[in-house]
């Protein structure tokens, strides 16, 4: 997380400098030679994970307002007064990570973190902060409230996942044996009314004819989910052959949902460990039996999940990083 900060005064100014000296991003005294409040805030809004006010709340909730569009989306926002006594988390406190940062902010200068969240406040389990923690999105922030409801009320949610969770559950959280009986999961191919929590860990492996579209693979990227249940937001990077590296179609591809894409030679697909489904037309055309699969394998440094889908002069395979959930939900 990357805060951006602003200041009003010369007090809050210092404060902010000293807090961006050891949690760093950009410091700004707004309306004293540099944008006014109204622009700086439309501009992190959209540009910064966490923004952080050195001032009083309300000027911070007066700026904020116009901005704020869903708990899934919005930035962190935490309040700091001018003399950093306390630290007030305003905004997307569990997703955005808002209360992690009043948290840190309050261990650098001394301050008390002022966190007003339910759960926090009944020293329950938080199934936001969980995901946040666990790397997971998010996939019905709507449906957060049934979990959190059940367990303010001191009834139980039960939890489903395709992941080994060692250790013991919070308080009130006990294991069901199907995904249809949870009242949250943990997992890559979301079914039922649970509140889904996706991994962001899946790597996409790429192959296609030159010339390929941006069309023509949201087309065949929609299919290929459609087919395995796979929830499109666990992909959180792609992969393909160096051939491929100025497809304007794939990188458009890319770009559009903010992966990262890596390339790689023949040699070093051939050389990515595991069995992977040979083609002897994509070797004569590429020099290695696959792309996709093999590109999917090197790109994560996990294991294969699903094999290659070819259609539309498109392939596409599914790879995980390594993945190790655990009941943290708090920051430590």
């Amino acid at each position: 997380m990357t805060p951006a900060y602003a200041a009003f005064t010369e007090r809050g100014l210092r404060l902010a400098e000293k807090l961006a000296a050891s949690l760093p991003g950009s410091v700004t005294r707004c309306g004293h030679g540099g944008p006014t409040l109204a622009q700086w805030t439309a501009a992190e809004f959209v540009r910064s994970d966490a923004l952080v006010f050195v001032g009083a709340i309300g000027i911070a909730v007066r700026a904020i307002a116009p901005h704020c569009q869903s708990k899934a989306s919005d930035p962190a926002v935490v309040v700091l007064d001018e003399y950093g006594r306390f630290a007030v988390p305003i905004l997307s406190g569990h997703l955005g990570g808002a209360n992690d940062l009043a948290r840190q902010l309050s261990a650098l200068c001394g301050a008390v973190p002022v966190i007003t969240t339910a759960t926090d406040a009944n020293g329950i389990f938080a199934v936001d902060e969980w995901a946040k923690h666990q790397n997971c999105q998010v996939l019905e922030p709507a449906r957060i409230k049934a979990v959190s409801g059940k367990l303010l009320a001191g009834q139980t949610a039960s939890v489903w996942s395709e992941f080994p969770l060692p250790g013991a559950a919070p308080a009130g959280v006990i294991p069901t044996q199907t995904q249809d009986a949870a009242d949250f999961a943990l997992t890559l191919f979301p079914a039922g009314n649970a509140l889904h929590l996706v991994p962001r860990i899946g790597v996409l492996g790429v192959g296609c004819k030159r010339g390929t579209t941006i069309e023509q693979l949201e087309a065949a990227f929609a299919a290929f989910c459609e087919i395995h249940g796979l929830a499109p937001a666990c992909i959180c990077a792609a992969a393909s052959i160096d051939l491929k590296q100025n497809e304007a179609g794939l990188l458009a591809f890319c770009q559009a949902h903010r992966w990262k894409v890596s390339f790689y030679s023949a040699a070093q697909l051939q050389a990515a460990p595991g069995t992977f489904t040979p083609s002897h037309f994509v070797q004569s055309v590429t020099g290695v039996d696959n792309v996709c699969e093999r590109a999917a394998v090197l790109a994560a440094g996990g294991p294969l999940r699903i094999p290659k889908q070819a259609g539309g002069g498109v392939t596409f395979a599914l790879a995980l990083r390594p993945y190790a959930p655990d009941w943290r939900w708090q920051h430590e």
